[in-house]
């Protein structure tokens, strides 16, 4: 009876009654009737009923009247809400009585707010309104609005009610694609305005003059039609706008596009690679014309589909099937694009055997892998990205193997994640081991090698507290476990030990490391290196012994008479030398003078000599794009670089017990009190690595981006946490966002490089394009070494050739790969460039405006020198005729080839031979070698410091060299410094290129430190987290203008631009060599001295960088206080418009990632502290309060399978 008697006392209880949808025109003045049921009538001393709504955060009261228990009506008014982003609005509201008494309503009964002529510019999208709204076009307005704003509205408004109506003046705005077969079959998409209100108003659809039949289906009311192309008859047809008509074809209801469309053929030469392995899997680019053309393409590879990738105007990519056909050979290729085929019986594609693992040495690595593996066995060169994999305890990891030969390749362990509490001594085996090789499932899983991991290697920290004092030169002893694991065979884990920045000598045993210390003073900190890991026991404290002994004391006494008698001796002689020394000291003044004009004069030489070749740059990029990359690969790059295929961009193929524990994760994820439990849990475990805090800042935004408005409230969350948490620990001020020491200061990365992708496309793009251009085209007009990265030309000393290289320019004459006789560009070269630095030259002028990643590569093209009709040599780096002198190998260069100026040279597919593939082998491995190492270094500064040794080659025991060789090798003979000037002359070509590129460095700076440039208005979100970190500031009772000044220098310059500009690949399409990274790092280091409130003292040790824009730094913090001035001047952004803008935001971009995906990986950070996160929880009362870790255990076994 309980239950019964609670249903009727619930009927009892006063409520309103749901309803049909409460339609409420914006600006409109009228009442809001509600049917109710027991309603009470308010008693003397009660308030009356209000209506309460919440629109946009601003709450409106109106007085309501209580017709009779059943009906209340909320009084005459108007309601509105700001912006014209949105057409209609939900809003939120409710009955109180008696001041704040709410009467019960269903909780899904909103009043929809909207505005008839926002999001509604034209007559179709007008009238295509909901018919509820009563909205129409108005003609004479021109406008969409309700009947009674409309003049003479019998006449001049026109609502879909009414019956024929039909806008008039019809406009195509867009066509796609805009070329296809004359075949037919091609699905054309014309999108525009006023397109008929049903596609059975379309009539005349003609593309190009050809027939094309609507398509119902992927019709959208007046905005676009989509329909199928027929076949054109014409042998050649010329091409054409797209026509069509609305009902009938008078003028008003007609349109013409103004893009046309134009017919091709489509046709493909060659295939690369030429060659993969029977299992498939291997990723096929086959090269032609007009292979972008048409809606849909599909390969075919002996009757079997190739997988479909991308395509470009001249490229198809697809993922090769297994083979039909269980034996190598030869498969026909042949492409349909829409109704048409497209064959070519020249080119095909080899089916090889599947490659074949034999051995694997050693067969052990530790716990975190990164440990080196050679492995051996047959076919390897067909695989283009091979990977070796290792599973246990059911995660699955990998890493990356390089490709020697045709038998071997070298590869990095992968880690695994070994979750008790300590790896056994003995090791552990992996629950699989094997190798990811294209689509070759056989090698997945090795059953038949055993594989063993051993814990990882520990140190006892330095000391009692971190510090140990020593003397310079005595040896250090770094103790520790695991140091060598008690694996069979002679293999062992590769020690580095670095004291400050300079390696020491090591003696590994089984308990300690022996490093014989360098000969440095001072406070060093210890950092080794191996298996991927680094450690740091402590620091070094090295001290001088200043105890003078007794033979010191006499040792000084004799050398203080032996200075008396020299003292006297320079009175006497000083007379007779003064007169001497004037005349050296005008000597040396002259010097002095000439030597400042000659550089004078390189400098305004050089500079007029540049802005001729930007002038012709700027000629060469009219109508050409900047290669800017699409907002994927562009957040992809600073969130996660160096990964090219991250999962997030895939999608997540699993069980649908882990999609739902995702989802259930996901709805976790987006409750703010357990992100925050989440992410401090993190932060508060000693093996959460920064690596860990930098890729779950990235992962988290990525799963967010649908969600931009709660991302943004949860980073200002935990920016005002990690503000508290410096106070709190009584770090200075300053140093708030200067490391990413934590979740919140990737994630602000992330954020910026989110929501400023629009001023880098539109503003802020160009100029640091053309800083880059600038640079590249300065670099490439004197001498670069080939090996070393260093340069004539260069902002960076360690970058500089420091001795005089003789060289010419050429101008050569080149055949662009594929092109005929007559079609030669001329392209400027210098005649000491090796012949891989010509192919780039000419690559570069003949693929002026291509985007790097669409355009053939040096390593796949032979340089031919044509003398005469039949005369043709291919030009290599090494070939028969290389000079070897001692054990130096020099490479070619044009010069050793006797090139003259006006020379013919074509670019043709590269001819692969046996001694290409050894040599090539040998020149790319010293390459790399450098490249490496080079990748690793942090600043300019360290450049020079890291340079190594160039290694002998194992094989032939000589080194190679281009220009300058190994400073320190024992064949640079004192003698041999006869024929070069003192080095640091040289640095006086700093001086020459600086101001040759400083326009283009001002103007970047210049862009980015102003509030209005180039007509583009200062980025809300700038303003937004300036505002924001000035609140922080003012709660917390900060007044030091150098502290607000130091967070918005380490929060917007520090943290996006300077990542921007060292790094422009980031941004646009194109390569960056050695030389303009290291010009690029000392512009950044610029950048940031700007922003600094610090004043550098200057002296003759200062770093050459900061020397070199000491006049320039002061005028640049000037506009960087003025930027920072005006924005603060600037009207604050409300969060209802800062959230609007966040929510447009997430619209554009919410599907580049897959978020399932993205979780997925978040998702390894609960399964690794587990328990710490469940406990953090159990903590929090809120958490409590509301289980969260009862959902978080439900996701967590959902995971597992147990539910």
């Amino acid at each position: 009876m309980a239950p019964t008697r609670r249903a009727r006392d619930a009927k009892g209880c006063p409520q309103i009654l749901p309803t049909s949808d409460i339609l409420v025109p914006a600006g409109i003045i009228r009442p809001i009737t509600l049917r109710a049921r027991n309603l009470p009538q308010p008693q003397s001393g009660q308030k009356n009923y209000e209506c309460v709504f919440n629109i946009q955060g601003k709450v409106q009261r109106i007085p309501a009247v209580r017709f009779n228990s059943s009906c209340i009506q909320c009084q005459n008014t108007s309601y509105g809400y700001e912006g014209n982003e949105m057409g209609d609005l939900p809003v939120d509201f409710s009955i109180v009585w008696d001041g704040d008494f709410p009467i019960d309503k269903p909780a899904s009964m909103k009043a929809l707010l909207y505005k008839c002529d926002a999001q509604r510019d034209s007559c179709g999208l007008c009238l295509k309104a909901d018919s509820r709204f009563e909205c129409g076009w108005c003609l004479t307005e021109k406008r969409c609005l309700l009947k009674q704003h409309c003049p003479s509205a019998e006449h001049n408004w026109m609502h879909q009610l009414r019956r024929n109506v039909r806008c008039s003046n019809p406009r195509i705005s867009k066509i796609h694609p805009l070329t296809g077969p004359k075949e037919g079959g091609t699905r054309v998409t014309i999108e525009g305005e006023n397109l008929g209100l049903q596609v059975r108003e379309i009539v005349g659809v003609r593309v190009a003059g050809v027939r094309c039949d609507p398509v119902p289906s992927e019709y959208i009311s007046a905005e676009r039609i989509v329909c199928d192309m027929e076949e054109s008859l014409l042998a050649s047809s010329p091409g054409g706008p797209v026509e069509l008509c609305i009902g009938d074809c008078s003028a008003e209801y007609r349109t013409q596009s103004s893009q046309t469309y134009s017919f091709v053929t489509p046709s493909f030469s060659r295939v690369r690679p030429e060659k993969g392995p029977i299992s498939g899997g291997t990723r096929l680019s086959i090269y032609g014309k007009h292979l972008d053309a048409g809606s849909t393409v599909t390969v075919m590879l002996a009757n079997e589909e190739c997988r479909f990738v991308k395509r470009t105007v001249h490229e198809i990519v697809c993922i090769t099937p297994p083979s039909a056909n269980p034996h190598p050979g030869h498969a026909f290729l042949k492409l349909f694009i829409d109704k048409a085929e497209i064959t070519n019986p020249d080119v095909g594609y080899t089916y090889s055997e599947d490659p074949t693992i034999a051995t694997i040495e050693p067969n052990w690595s530790i716990v975190n892998g990164s440990t080196s593996l050679t492995v051996t066995g047959t076919n390897l060169l067909t695989i283009q990205e091979p990977k070796v994999r290792a599973r246990y305890g059911g995660v699955e990891t990998t890493n990356v193997c390089t490709l020697v030969n045709d038998s071997v390749m070298t590869c990095l362990t992968p880690g695994i994640i070994y979750s008790k509490h300590q790896t056994p001594e003995t090791g552990v085996h992996p629950d699989e081991f094997g190798f990811i090789l294209d689509h070759v499932s056989s090698l997945l899983i090795l059953n038949s090698t055993p594989f063993t991991y051993y814990p990882n290697p520990s140190f006892e920290t330095l000391g009692t507290s971190g510090i140990l004092e020593v003397k310079p030169g005595s040896p250090i002893i770094l103790k520790g476990r695991n140091l060598i694991p008690p694996a069979p065979g002679n293999a062992r884990l590769n020690y580095s030990v670095m004291i400050g920045e300079t390696p020491c000598l090591l003696t590994v045993s089984e308990s300690q490391l022996l490093c014989d210390s360098p000969d440095l003073t001072g406070e060093q900190r210890v950092t080794i290196l191996v298996g991927g890991m680094e450690y740091s026991p402590g620091t070094l404290h090295i001290y001088s012994d200043s105890t003078l002994t007794l033979p010191a004391i006499i040792g000084i006494g004799a050398g203080g008479g032996v200075l008396l008698v020299a003292i006297i001796a320079v009175l006497i002689a000083y007379k007779r030398k003064t007169r001497d020394a004037d005349r050296t000291l005008k000597r040396l003044q002259m010097q002095m003078d000439n030597l400042e004009s000659r550089v004078a004069l390189e400098c305004k030489e050089a500079f007029a000599e540049l802005q001729t070749d930007i002038q012709e740059l700027t000629n060469d990029m009219d109508g050409v794009k900047i290669p800017f990359l699409e907002y994927r690969t562009y957040t992809m790059r600073v969130m996660f670089p160096g990964i090219e295929e991250h999962p997030v961009l895939k999608e997540l193929d699993s069980p649908a017990n882990v999609e739902k524990a995702l989802r259930l994760f996901s709805q976790l994820l987006h409750n703010k009190m357990f992100l925050l439990t989440f992410i401090h849990t993190l932060e508060a475990q000693r093996s959460f690595s920064m690596r860990d805090r930098g890729n779950v800042a990235s992962l988290l935004m990525a799963a967010l981006q649908g969600r931009m408005e709660y991302a943004t409230v949860v980073l200002k969350q935990l920016l005002a946490d990690l503000i508290e948490k410096n106070l709190e620990n009584r770090n200075h001020p300053k140093l708030l966002l200067r490391r990413t020491e934590s979740v919140a200061e990737k994630m602000l990365t992330n954020w910026f490089t989110f929501l400023l992708h629009r001023f880098l496309k539109e503003c802020a793009g160009e100029p640091l394009f053309m800083l880059y251009c600038a640079i590249k085209q300065q670099m490439e007009k004197g001498p670069i070494d080939a090996i070393t990265g260093e340069a004539r030309y260069s902002l960076s000393e360690d970058k500089l050739i420091r001795q005089q290289i003789d060289y010419k320019q050429l101008t050569l004459m080149c055949i662009p790969p594929e092109g005929e006789v007559g079609t030669e560009i001329p392209v400027k070269v210098i005649n000491c460039d090796t012949i891989t630095q010509v192919k780039d030259k000419l690559l570069d002028a003949a693929y002026k405006g291509i985007p790097y990643s669409q355009r053939p590569q040096a390593d796949d093209m032979d340089l031919e020198w044509r003398q005469g009709r039949l005369t043709r040599i291919i030009l290599q780096d090494e070939d028969v005729t290389t000079k070897i002198e001692s054990d130096w190998k020099r490479l070619n260069t044009l010069a050793h080839y006797q090139v003259t100026d006006g020379s013919l040279v074509a670019l043709v597919q590269k001819q692969v031979s046996a001694y290409n593939i050894a040599n090539s082998f040998t020149f790319t491995r010293s390459l790399s070698r450098y490249e490496s190492l080079l990748r690793t270094s942090s600043s300019p500064d360290s450049l020079r410091s890291r340079a190594p040794m160039i290694t002998p080659d194992q094989e032939t025991g000589t080194k190679l060299w281009h220009l300058v060789k190994n400073h320190e090798h024992a064949d640079q003979r004192e003698g041999d410094r006869g024929s070069k000037m003192v080095s640091e002359i040289y640095l006086t070509r700093l001086l020459a290129t600086k101001g040759t590129l400083q326009k283009f460095v001002d103007d970047l700076f210049e862009t980015v430190f102003s509030t209005a440039h180039r007509g583009s208005a200062l980025p809300l979100a700038i303003k937004y987290m300036f505002d924001f970190l000035d609140e922080q500031a003012d709660r917390r009772q900060i007044s030091d203008p150098d502290v607000r000044h130091t967070w918005k220098s380490n929060c917007l310059p520090l943290r996006f631009w300077v990542n921007v500009i060292k790094n422009p690949q980031f941004v646009f399409d194109i390569h960056k060599n050695s030389i303009t990274d290291a010009c690029l790092s000392v512009v950044a280091q610029t950048f940031m001295d700007s922003c600094s409130t610090s004043e550098h003292r200057l002296g003759k040790d200062s770093p050459s960088n900061k020397l070199l824009y000491a006049k320039d730094i002061p005028n640049y913090k000037s506009w960087v206080e003025r930027y920072y001035r005006d924005i603060s001047k600037m009207p604050s952004i409300s969060d209802q418009d800062m959230d609007a803008y966040l929510v447009e935001q997430s619209r554009l971009h919410g599907s580049e990632f897959n978020t399932l995906s993205a979780l997925n990986e978040l998702y390894f950070y609960i399964n690794k502290y587990k328990e710490e996160i469940l406990t953090a929880l159990d903590r929090d009362g809120y958490c409590r309060k509301h289980k969260l870790r009862h959902k978080l255990e439900q996701a967590i076994n959902l995971m597992s399978g147990s539910s």
